[in-house]
């Protein structure tokens, strides 16, 4: 029996990398009829049959599972969106960086295209998600900015790139590593969003140490099952101040002597993210009333 980890399923087969070999595998009798799923990360226990095939006989417990993309046992995300062609869409990347917080996956925002806008746009936009204590990494694929700081954080980790069609995440991976020669899309001038070019979920071994999961692109992203009082736990900027609101149950909306809302006027919390958090907060809220 050998242990491996799963590295994509396709087509009723299911790929182990297990003692730096490929094995290609099938499931278990009892797999299929308890309907088990099974996703790239997870971590198996193979029976060998020959010629590098074999058969998945158990899975190991996950430390998480992320359902969109559906990647197990990821150590961190990388939310990847462009600085221009495709507009960044804000609400979508705090969507994506409260579900990495919901599964316990430390996320880091990269920007791409950076070649394509000036400087001055560049530390406007990534400015809010510093002060609020993202960690933030700007890159151009066509330049090479940041490509080694992104080697840097994907080395010896299971990661998972994740944001819109268009973004640049195959481009980015391909700068990283050229001979992924994965296919890359350009933005529809009709919709104002990227073309589909990753139709499903694998995990790609990387030459310096890592593994990174290039995912199909998406423009919508619902939130995770939270409360209205749990989801300023996902804004950083505002758990530091909260404590210092005059009630503890304070939503920071509408309530008096709110202490985010005084640093929101002292400008020590950006506006447009807070906006976006009351968007979420009445997302919620009504999601509630649903139920």
């Amino acid at each position: 029996m050998k242990e491996g980890i799963l590295l994509k399923r396709y087509g009723g087969f299911y790929f182990v990398k297990s003692e730096g070999l490929l094995w290609e595998c099938t499931l278990r009798g009892k797999f299929r009829k308890l309907k088990q799923d099974f996703f790239p990360g997870d971590k198996v226990l193979v029976s060998v049959l020959d010629d590098h095939k074999g058969v998945i006989e158990g899975v190991l417990p996950r430390i998480n599972l992320l359902r969109r993309p559906p990647v197990a046992n990821v150590e961190q995300v990388l939310v990847v969106f462009a600085f221009f062609a495709p507009d960044p869409d804000f609400l979508l990347l705090d969507r994506l960086l409260i579900m990495a917080q919901h599964e316990k996956v430390h996320p880091v925002i990269c920007f791409t295209k950076a070649d394509t806008v000036d400087q001055k746009i560049i530390s406007k936009t990534i400015k809010g998600y510093q002060n609020a204590g993202y960690q933030t990494v700007v890159t151009s694929s066509k330049t090479g900015l940041g490509i080694e700081k992104v080697r840097y954080l994907l080395k010896n980790r299971i990661s998972v790139f994740a944001g819109p069609s268009g973004a640049g995440k195959s481009s980015l991976l391909n700068a990283l590593q050229p001979g992924l020669s994965l296919k890359t899309g350009d933005v529809s001038e009709k919709i104002g969003r990227g073309r589909h070019t990753t139709r499903h979920v694998e995990l790609l071994e990387l030459e310096f140490a890592g593994l990174v999961a290039d995912t199909p692109g998406f423009s919508n992203l619902d939130l995770p099952d939270i409360t209205r009082e749990e989801l300023q736990h996902y804004f950083p900027e505002i758990v530091k101040r909260a404590d210092c609101c005059r009630f503890t149950s304070c939503l920071h909306n509408q309530e008096p002597d709110c202490s985010v809302k005084e640093a929101l006027v002292a400008n020590e919390i950006d506006y447009e993210r807070y906006q976006r958090y009351l968007i979420l907060l009445q997302e919620v809220m009504g999601k509630e009333r649903r139920y």
